[in-house]
């Protein structure tokens, strides 16, 4: 599964294959392992010993992927260039007991998973994906069909909507499933799952997962510059960088080179494989110690280190220009964000941007800048969580979207393609 090629238009439908075929964040860390393990990278278990031989290395971890590249010349002092992004999306979550009936109608209880703009969610055929653990303690990657859909209700019936439209979590977003109000296993939403798995019902335990849009990712617009899909946050971060390690993987590199996918992102990433969890730092105190480090070889490596937290960036909205800073703002097709901001919400301090302007001028690559206007509070992304838990020099970048966390998200082709152009510039430290 490994792939390269010159020309954006290429690589850009490439990625939307891979989106397509990524409906939950254990699919997108499970493709990316397919994609490591064709370019010969070797997939190590947290639960045996580790090893840190010259080559290339995974651990996958449900949801959350770590990969990384040893040099011939590593020491225990060997310090890292880490790229972290997250594998998760906002969306709605099936659960435990998925199945409901009222007026009439069988519909998929679920919650709601992250920040997701609710009424983009309306009038859309939705899909379920996400993995099963069966009797046996088997895990399986599951994802259906389109099966759902949240209709919006008549405009008759609420002649406001267009005015004040406002979605109740519990009482208007459960998706409808059949028309028929019966609930067997059988014919139920487990059932659907266990057709799509090709398991009986009865062995399924457990489940995660999770809704997304149905409908295929495309480039549209002019030229189809633009690139319309699901999951971009943060799947254009994520994928990308897997492109770059394993592009530059051949290079002759000062330093350990890491890219850290984590789960849990949207939803504060306080889990075993978010950002604030110990996968991370585990990898790279694993590797250290593989290469005979003590804990002054750890501290001195990580004191030379650095991380690019990559995240999508909120693009200028035409129609909403008023919502950002009048210079500070990034804009589609302008190339890869550096994002700033006064409270940390971002880990970009002067010397990690120096070093990220220095990346971009080295990738022959432009770079825009975000900061907020100050009367809209901005986001957050993995950066400040890894900066605060291993003390390692930290910048906060992404590519510009529109529709952020929509079910539905908008970017540019030449921004997609620039991205994977500087992670592969600061991972191996190419001189421009």
């Amino acid at each position: 599964m490994t792939f390269a090629t010159s020309n954006p238009i290429e690589y850009a439908e490439h990625f939307l294959e891979r989106v397509q075929h990524s409906p939950s964040s254990y699919h997108a860390a499970a493709i990316a392992a397919d994609q490591l393990r064709a370019a010969g990278f070797e997939e190590l278990q947290a639960n045996k010993a580790w090893k840190a031989e010259p080559g290339g290395y995974y651990l996958l971890q449900g949801g959350a992927l770590i990969a990384w590249v040893v040099p011939p010349n590593a020491r225990p002092h060997t310090p890292f260039r880490i790229l972290g992004s997250h594998t998760d999306s906002p969306g709605l979550k099936l659960k435990v007991h998925p199945d409901i009936t009222a007026a009439g109608w069988h519909q998929a209880a679920v919650e709601i998973y992250g920040g997701p703009i609710l009424a983009s969610w309306l009038d859309r055929d939705l899909r379920l994906g996400g993995r099963i653990v069966l009797e046996n303690g088997e895990t399986r990657l599951v994802e259906t069909g389109p099966i759902l859909r949240v209709p919006h209700l008549a405009i008759h019936l609420d002649r406001q909507a267009n005015e004040s439209l406002k979605l109740d979590k519990q009482g208007h977003m459960q998706p409808v499933f059949s028309a028929t109000p019966e609930c067997h296993e059988e014919n139920g939403i487990m059932g659907a799952i266990a057709q799509s798995a090709g398991v009986d019902p009865h062995r399924i335990l457990a489940h995660d997962l999770i809704t997304t849009d149905a409908q295929p990712g495309q480039r549209i617009g002019a030229d189809g510059e633009l690139i319309a899909a699901g999951r971009l946050d943060n799947l254009a971060s994520f994928f990308p960088s897997i492109d770059a390690l394993i592009q530059v993987r051949g290079e002759d590199s000062d330093a350990i080179m890491v890219v850290a996918g984590f789960d849990h992102e949207e939803v504060g990433s306080q889990t075993s494989t978010g950002a604030a969890g110990p996968l991370l730092g585990n990898v790279l105190e694993r590797t250290l110690f593989a290469l005979g480090a003590d804990v002054e070889d750890r501290m001195q490596a990580y004191a030379a280190s650095s991380c690019v937290s990559a995240d999508v960036a909120h693009a200028i909205h035409p129609n909403y220009q008023d919502r950002h800073d009048a210079v500070n703002y990034p804009s589609m097709g302008k190339g890869v964000v550096l994002k700033v901001n006064a409270q940390q919400r971002y880990a970009s301090d002067a010397l990690s941007e120096a070093a990220w302007f220095d990346a971009c001028r080295k990738a022959g690559v432009e770079s825009q800048v975000f900061v907020g206007n100050n009367s809209m509070p901005c986001g957050s992304t993995i950066g400040p969580i890894s900066a605060t838990r291993l003390g390692i020099q930290t910048v906060d970048v992404g590519i510009p979207v529109l529709s952020m966390h929509s079910a539905r998200e908008l970017a540019h082709v030449k921004d997609l393609w620039e991205f994977a152009q500087v992670a592969k510039a600061y991972l191996a430290d190419l001189v421009g």
